[in-house]
C-alpha cells in the first residue's frame, strides 16, 4: 500500500458533503456509539477517534475507537462480548522502542478499539487529539470536531461540510486551534512526511493474537525474547 502523501500546500478550501457522504457518517457514527456504550458500561471513557469524529468520512474510513489509561484488557473484552460483540483478531502493536505498546481488538474489518498496555506520554495522549478526538455525550449530540488527517490536512467542520487547509507552515496555528503542544504537531509533521518520501515502514513491534489470547501474558512473553520491550515496561512501571 502506498503511503499517504501530504499536501505541503491548500488555502481554505470548502468541501461540500452531499447526501450520500453525510449518510455514511451517521452510519459509522452509529456503529461507534454502540461500541462506546458497551465500553461505557464497564465505567471506561471511550473516545472516538480519526474522521469519524471530524466528520470527513469517506467508504474505506476506518472506526477507531480508543481508550487513553490502561485497563485490564479482559475487562473491554467482557463489555463487549456482553453487548453483543465478537473480537475477529487481536494485535499488540509498538511503534517505535520509546513508543507505548498498545492493543488493538478488531471487531471486524473497519472498527477496532485501542488501549494502551502501559501509560502514554503526554505526547502521546496528544496524538489523538491532533487527529481527532470526541466522546459518546459529543458524538450522540451530532458534534464534530478539528483535527489532522493522513494528508496534513487540518479539516474545521462547517454546516455545509468542512473546511480544510495544509497544516505545513502553520504548525503554531494549529497547535491553538486544537488545543495541544507545537511539539506533537512538527512530530506528525515530520513523520508523515517522511513517511511519504520513504514509502511505508515496518513497526519496531507487531504480534498477531487470536480472539482467546490474553494480550497482557502475550506481551509478557514478548518481553522476555525482547530486552528493549522489557527496558520500557520495567521504566513505565517503576
Amino acid at each position: 500500500m502506498e503511503a499517504v502523501r501530504p499536501v505541503k500546500s491548500r488555502d481554505g478550501v470548502l468541501v461540500v458533503y452531499d447526501e450520500k457522504r453525510w449518510g455514511l457518517l451517521k452510519k459509522k457514527r452509529s456503529k461507534a456509539i454502540a461500541v462506546m456504550k458497551a465500553l461505557e458500561s464497564a465505567g471506561l471513557e471511550p473516545l472516538v477517534i480519526g474522521s469519524v469524529a471530524r466528520g470527513d468520512v469517506r467508504e474505506g474510513s476506518d472506526i477507531d475507537v480508543a481508550i487513553l489509561a490502561p485497563v485490564p484488557v479482559f475487562v473491554i473484552e467482557l463489555s463487549l462480548e456482553q453487548a453483543g460483540f465478537r473480537i475477529i483478531t487481536k494485535e499488540i502493536v509498538q511503534a517505535t522502542p520509546r513508543h507505548t505498546p498498545k492493543a488493538y481488538l478488531y471487531l471486524d474489518d473497519e472498527t477496532s478499539i485501542h488501549v494502551p498496555l502501559l501509560p502514554l506520554t503526554k505526547l502521546e495522549q496528544e496524538f489523538y487529539r491532533f487527529g481527532g478526538a470526541l466522546d459518546l455525550d459529543g458524538l450522540e449530540k451530532g458534534l464534530r470536531v478539528c483535527g489532522v488527517n493522513k494528508q496534513l490536512l487540518f479539516i474545521e467542520p462547517v454546516r455545509q461540510g468542512h473546511i480544510e487547509y495544509s497544516v505545513v507552515g502553520r504548525e503554531k496555528v494549529v497547535a491553538e486551534k486544537l488545543g495541544v503542544s507545537e511539539d506533537i504537531v512538527k512530530e506528525r509533521v515530520a513523520v508523515l512526511t517522511r513517511r511519504s518520501e520513504r514509502g511505508r515502514t515496518g513497526v519496531f513491534l507487531k504480534i498477531t493474537l487470536p480472539p482467546e489470547a490474553n494480550v497482557e501474558e502475550a506481551l509478557m512473553r514478548a518481553a522476555k525474547r525482547n530486552p528493549l520491550l522489557r527496558k520500557k515496561i520495567e521504566g513505565r512501571l517503576l
